[in-house]
């Protein structure tokens, strides 16, 4: 089986319940132009999906021109025990909105947006400096997860008939990479005209995968209120790879209260339920008629404590929605509306799939910004991704990357409000 492999020039992956079809593509040159015009018109369908009439365009205070171009700055942000230096960066969009994310597990620390006033808050979770995140960042907020996000059945899988052994850093399952995942680490980092790059090349055998993988993930903050997260990948050995972004949002501002009335809406038809230890079992599961069914607009908590076995097993919701449409191409996967303050957040990706969690395992135990308790359901992620468990089911898109091959993704989180 070849590589899922996302390029941006081309589509690459259909997708049945009953099989796989898979195809990875290199355009020829004479092939660019045609292929990046078709690109851009499926960004422009995925833009206009993600707009509606009730929804204004964030606009600059007065005195304030939206003409102001995005710019980012570094800093120092401290050190680990070993001396490693740890960079802040942040970036800044023409309407102000401020994006803060440093190299230790290229961390989005914090992510400034606008109410329907035009006052500024932070919508994400996480903590006030830099050694809280290394002494305990078990929710992984704000962190790029990897070299495989979510979670492998047994800690184990096998690839060209070798067997690769895992850490077992979930029960009986691995997680986001393992004990030490990419989330745990100190990326190289270099700042863009409006956004930054992230680079770190993990070893042959680290946390007990295969090859020698170069990633470089970027988040660009552009005038039009939207953070792109581009990831990139190749490897000179066969491997598995799945990257997310698992930052938890509030759209209320400042986690002030739980996001039970949050209101949210997922493009997708079918999700895969779990067993006991929250691994898919195979299934491509219709949504319609069950909790999991978010096609028109719901608030997070209407059935989020609902009897069904699903609901039960996850404590709320910890699963993978199938995304509509075309992987590998741009298109609008969920959208969420806080209603007291009118932000919204739109997501569209070309990942398969997106992790809809409720922050079901907050208890109130961690303390963050600003000295807040962060308890049950204070939070959601929308971690777009593979399939959870890809290299032990056939039937799911392929995780595998080859040696000559590059893994591309790109996820935007869209901003604005509704008056």
């Amino acid at each position: 089986m070849r590589a899922h492999v996302i390029m941006q020039m081309a589509a690459v992956e259909s997708h049945s319940e009953s099989g796989r079809s898979l195809n990875i593509c290199y355009p020829p040159s004479s092939m660019i132009d045609g292929r990046t015009r078709l690109m851009a018109v499926s960004i422009s369908i995925v833009v206009q999906l993600a707009c509606t009439t009730k929804e204004a365009a964030i606009s600059s205070p007065p005195g304030n021109p939206s003409t102001s171009p995005a710019r980012t700055t570094r800093a120092p942000f401290g050190t680990l025990p070993d001396g490693t230096a740890i960079e802040l960066f942040t970036v800044t969009n023409g309407h102000g909105i401020e994006l803060r994310a440093m190299t230790y597990g290229a961390i989005i620390l914090s992510l400034k947006v606008p109410d329907r006033a035009g006052a500024l808050d932070d919508v994400v979770l996480g903590y006030d400096t830099a050694m809280d995140y290394v002494r305990n960042n078990a929710p992984h907020f704000g962190a790029v997860v990897g070299r495989f996000a979510n979670r492998i059945a047994k800690a184990r899988f096998t690839l060209d008939g070798q067997t690769f052994t895992l850490a077992a850093n979930n029960g009986p399952n691995h997680l986001h990479g393992g004990l030490k995942g990419f989330d745990s680490v100190v990326w190289r980092g270099e700042a863009l005209p409006n956004g930054i790059a992230f680079t770190y090349v993990s070893a042959d055998g680290e946390e007990g995968y295969p090859g020698r993988l170069s990633v470089r993930v970027t988040y660009t903050l552009s005038d039009r209120d939207e953070l792109a997260v581009d990831y990139q990948a190749t490897t000179d050995k066969p491997t598995v790879i799945n990257l997310s972004q698992h930052t938890y949002f509030n759209l209320a501002g400042q986690a002030v209260r739980d996001v039970l009335d949050h209101r949210l809406q997922l493009d997708a038809d079918r999700y895969t339920p779990v067993d006991a230890t929250l691994i898919p079992t195979g299934e491509l599961a219709p949504v319609a008629g069950t909790p999991f069914d978010f096609r028109q607009p719901a608030t997070i908590g209407s059935r989020i404590d609902s009897p069904h076995p699903q609901i039960q097993t996850g404590r709320g919701y910890d699963h993978n929605f199938v995304v509509n449409g075309q992987s590998g191409q741009l298109r609008h996967a969920a959208r969420v509306v806080e209603p007291s303050t009118g932000r919204t957040l739109d997501v569209a990706t070309t990942e398969p799939g997106v992790q809809f969690y409720s922050a079901n395992f907050l208890d109130g135990s961690i303390t963050g910004k600003q000295g807040r308790a962060y308890r049950k359901r204070f939070g959601f992620c929308l971690e777009t991704q593979h399939f959870p468990d890809s290299p032990n089911q056939p039937t799911f898109p392929s995780t595998v990357l080859r040696p000559g091959e590059t893994f591309a993704s790109r996820t935007v989180f869209t901003f604005g409000v509704e008056k």
